[in-house]
């Protein structure tokens, strides 16, 4: 029988440990990365746009439903104006129309309180309607550059399956475990962080898959303590 490979807690993973995955998980990253446009921009608007598409929806389907709710609604003061069927028209064909209202009410608030600029911290984007956890983390990374972690679907498989294969990602206990884990993996400096968070996203959606893991393909094979689980499956 293979010997299981124990799983560290967060606040156990050695600084040698996470700075060994970082380095392989970026390595890896700037060779397989897809060109994705949400990627070639820093502005605020276009990447909540694209996270809030991206929740539960596959890559290959926003694609051109995000080029075409750009070219309606350009900035966040277009989108504010707007009326509420208009954009519910724009969204159509995406399915689960509660992200195109709180968008809506988004960019409403947005204008009218806050000069139309889109906060840059957490814990101000998780105020706004419809910004949960991940997307505040996702924005404050991804379009400033804040050291803020982040946990979706796929950040939490890699994380549990490479740190605590017993752990229940589902659960409370879980989860809030798998977010400790993403706050201690983070690099020193937000700039740094915008690859490891794109990373780790990508991992998930091209390696670390949840029915069919590429384990060979890992670049954190090595230290992954659900490899050994995988490669037995017949």
């Amino acid at each position: 029988m293979a010997r299981k490979k124990s799983a560290p807690a967060a606040d156990s993973i050695s600084v040698e440990l996470a700075t060994q995955f970082r380095r392989r998980l970026h390595r890896w990253y700037r060779v397989h990365s897809r060109d994705l446009p949400w990627r070639q921009t820093r502005d605020p608007y276009r990447i909540l746009i694209s996270e809030l598409m991206l929740q539960q929806t596959q890559v290959s389907r926003v694609l051109d439903f995000y080029r075409r709710f750009l070219d309606r609604f350009p900035d966040l003061h277009t989108l504010a104006k707007a009326r509420p069927q208009r954009v519910l028209e724009a969204w159509e064909g995406l399915g689960y129309y509660a992200r195109a209202r709180n968008l809506h009410k988004l960019a409403q608030h947005v204008t009218t309180t806050a000069d139309g600029i889109i906060p840059s911290e957490p814990e101000q984007l998780r105020a706004l309607p419809g910004v949960g956890a991940y997307t505040a983390g996702a924005v404050a990374s991804f379009a400033y550059e804040k050291r803020a972690a982040l946990v979706d679907t796929n950040v939490a498989r890699v994380l549990q399956r490479v740190f605590a294969p017993e752990l229940d990602p589902k659960s409370g206990p879980g989860l809030r475990r798998l977010w400790d884990m993403a706050n201690r993996l983070l690099p020193r400096t937000g700039k740094v962080t915008w690859t490891h968070n794109q990373a780790l996203m990508e991992l998930g959606a091209l390696v670390c898959s949840a029915r069919s893991p590429k384990c060979g393909a890992c670049p954190v094979k090595r230290i992954c303590a659900s490899v050994e689980r995988f490669e037995q499956r017949p």
